[in-house]
């Protein structure tokens, strides 16, 4: 098998790797409400989220095509292709998906041992842009569309990135408010059942937009790879066995469970009725739906996110735990620059060992970084038993310890 095969391979291996780490990464998104509540037991939730989101990444491939066309510039200023890019069988841009897909992998796994829902999406732009940055310079990243086209890095992924928590926020809000009014009037036993019944509606429709966002992703990243080796031409599909491989193992992650972002997600941030479940939940899946059809790469955490912090607003009496949820926006707010950094640094250590020897020792390095923070995981589980368990937050005048946010 030739190097520029065997680069090939290790990117569409990683590239599904990333895929298995953004579903169990990200189950909380769509189920951790409905945990919480004991609206669905915690297996029931992942295996229905698994489902839906196998389905979702089948139903468009919007946010795929923002991947493949929208972060790295494929073109020279005149329109023509990079010739750097696809010489020698495009070793350098799979180099440079590589070095990206490491950088995300490794600030997944990172912020999946301290239980905070960081973007998964973000971190897979972020790597993207710094082995991009570190490949071909500032010009090689696609930063803005030409003329008023919404599109590029900023377009596409950084101003849906700020503004879709603050939609879902408010959308959680009004819904919320809405909603308690209409359960005052309800007995106790509607207002329980009948809302408990709303939320698996609503997390299912959830866990279905997830799948059209989310998947879509390592879609766009594949395809890119089979572009640049020249086994795919084209920048507007993407092939049927790539929507298959990557549906099956966004589900497979899916179905293993984040459980640990699932306790800070349901139990951290808000304790969550099924009233506010369910207003929660339909706040997500609509900002995020509407979000994949116009091809925008938001955070389904961030939206989620938004969309509890405004249930728990909007819920009379409710006691939102603030804390937390700054050190979730700090984690946001580092995502795109750590993941970056990781990129950058793996493909300059890549690039300067050779594209076959560095592409072998850049992959090493990251299942060494999975293995050990696997392993370090292990000292405190968190699984379907304990993921409901009362959180116990630190002490006032002490500083906040890893057992609050989940490890």
């Amino acid at each position: 098998m030739s190097p520029e095969l065997i680069l090939l391979a290790l990117v569409v291996v990683t590239a599904l790797a990333f895929d298995f780490t953004n579903g169990f990464h990200d189950t909380a998104n769509a189920m951790a409400a409905s945990i919480a509540t004991k609206a669905l037991t915690p297996k029931t939730a992942v295996v229905l989220c698994a489902t839906l989101n196998l389905v979702g990444a089948l139903l468009s491939v919007e946010v795929a095509l923002t991947v493949t066309n929208a972060v790295i510039n494929l073109q020279n200023p005149d329109g023509s292709p990079r010739a750097e890019l696809l010489a020698d069988g495009g070793t350098r841009l799979l180099l440079i998906l590589l070095a990206g897909l490491a950088g995300a992998i490794i600030w997944n796994l990172a912020t999946w041992l301290w239980g905070l829902p960081s973007s998964s999406s973000h971190a897979l732009f972020g790597g993207l842009v710094g082995a991009t940055l570190a490949g071909l310079g500032w010009g090689g990243v696609k930063w803005v569309g030409e003329g008023s086209k919404v599109d590029g890095v900023v377009g596409k992924v950084i101003l849906p990135g700020l503004m879709s928590p603050a939609i879902a926020l408010i959308v959680a809000l009004v819904g919320t408010s809405l909603v308690f009014k209409v359960a005052a009037k309800l007995t106790e036993r509607y207002r329980t059942q009948g809302f408990r019944w709303g939320q698996v509606g609503a997390a299912s429709l959830m866990s279905l937009s997830h799948g059209t966002n989310d998947a879509q992703k390592t879609m766009g990243v594949i395809t890119l790879a089979l572009i640049a080796s020249g086994h795919w031409d084209s920048t507007h599909e993407v092939p049927l066995w790539v929507k298959l491989a990557c549906a099956v193992t966004i589900a497979l992650g899916t179905y293993l469970g984040g459980w640990r972002i699932i306790r800070t997600m349901g139990k951290g941030l808000v304790e969550i009725e099924p009233p506010q479940g369910m207003s929660a939940d339909m706040a997500s899946a609509s900002v995020i739906l509407a979000s994949s059809q116009l091809g925008f790469a938001l955070s389904t955490t961030h939206v989620a996110t938004g969309s509890i912090l405004g249930s728990g607003v909007g819920r009379p009496g409710a006691q939102v735990r603030w804390g937390v949820a700054g050190r979730m926006a700090s984690a946001w707010l580092t995502t795109l620059p750590a993941a970056a950094a990781v990129g950058a640094l793996m493909f300059l250590i890549g690039n300067a060992l050779g594209p076959g020897i560095g592409a072998s020792v850049v992959f090493l390095l990251l299942c060494a970084a999975g293995g050990y923070m696997w392993l370090h995981s292990r000292k405190e589980p968190i699984g379907h038993h304990n993921v409901n368990d009362d959180w116990a937050p630190a002490p006032k005048d002490s500083k906040p310890d890893k057992k609050e946010v989940g490890v």
